[in-house]
């Protein structure tokens, strides 16, 4: 009886050290991954910051600047992408909206950002746009990858429409959550005039005066390394018109000046988003592989235990 049960807890044992390496090598790979229906909302504030006043021409010193960031997963999209791609795909549609102080439009960007739900790899194919222009993405944008490591990244930066590295700066903690810091300064750079403004400047006009724009930021963030989702951002972002005294008065006008920060209650928001689906992650890469592993050893320790008293000799009688 004893041998019998020494076999079955021997069984156990070599299920569940099967299963440890299992969990984290092959099931978590698989399972671990962003829904193609996910809806998200940020609201990030600049207070104080400069911004042009459209109806003057002039910057201006204004109290408050609300930038609202929406990504919102387009699951039609996704499955036409994964037909051909042969992997899961997420295709986010992300907006930009920026309001002024008297919560009229400054401008808005559209996005489309589609890449790969396991990995966050980009996934080319057609429709991957930023404000309507067709782009290429290398790198990451929004979300680092699951594990996200001490390293630098390629981080793709939808002004400049072009990927850079973004910097690993420590480890900190962030609202009781270690965290991963990361910083990204772009330098001053030509990029293209956003297609949705509050008044409307013809080409023609553009290219008769030689009016551009400029942008430059240092850009941060802070990484939940397990789940790579960011729980804070922060950008010190600076846009400026050059060569505009033919139409402004001046060679340089400031056209967005400020530090933008996400608003507390957002905060608060996307920590305990986080902290919910971390668990969710450790459970695969490390609370259940560790707990099988445990569990295994204990069961070969009581099988073996069990097939060593089955072997005892029986103990001698002296005769009567």
């Amino acid at each position: 009886m004893r041998r019998r049960a020494s076999l079955v807890l021997l069984s156990f044992a070599v299920f569940f050290a099967a299963m440890a390496p299992t969990m984290r090598w092959y099931a978590f790979p698989r399972l671990a991954k962003i829904p193609p229906n996910q809806y998200q909302e940020t609201v990030l504030e600049a207070k104080p910051a400069t911004l042009l006043d459209y109806s003057t021409l002039k910057a201006e010193k204004v109290d408050k600047i609300t930038i609202v960031q929406t990504l919102k997963g387009n699951v039609e999209e996704s499955k036409k992408i994964e037909r051909d791609a042969g992997r899961d795909v997420v295709v986010w549609d992300s907006l930009s909206y920026v309001l002024g102080p008297d919560g009229k439009m400054v401008s808005k960007i559209p996005e489309r950002y589609i890449f790969d739900a396991h990995t966050q790899d980009p996934v080319h194919a057609t429709g991957e746009t930023v404000d309507g222009d067709p782009v290429r993405r290398e790198g990451i944008e929004f979300k680092w990858p699951f594990l996200t490591e001490k390293r630098d990244y390629q981080y793709f930066d939808a002004q400049t429409r072009t990927s850079a590295p973004i910097h690993y700066k420590g480890t900190r903690t962030f609202r009781g959550l270690e965290v991963y810091y990361f910083e990204q300064t772009v330098p001053w750079t030509k990029v293209p005039m956003p297609k949705t403004m509050p008044i409307d400047i013809a080409p023609d006009v553009l290219a008769r005066t030689g009016l551009t724009r400029w942008y430059t930021t240092k850009r941060m963030f802070w990484i939940d390394p397990v789940t790579g989702a960011p729980v804070n951002g922060e950008e010190i972002h600076k846009e400026e018109l050059r060569n505009a005294r033919a139409l402004m008065g001046q060679d340089t006008v400031t056209v967005f000046e400020g530090h933008v920060k996400m608003r507390e209650d957002y905060i608060a928001y996307v920590v305990d988003l986080v902290e919910g689906n971390r668990l969710m992650v450790l459970m695969l890469v490390s609370y259940l592989p560790w707990t099988f592993t445990v569990l295994a050893l204990l069961l070969l320790a009581l099988s073996f235990w069990l097939e060593a008293r089955s072997r005892r000799p029986a103990p001698v009688t002296a005769p009567a």
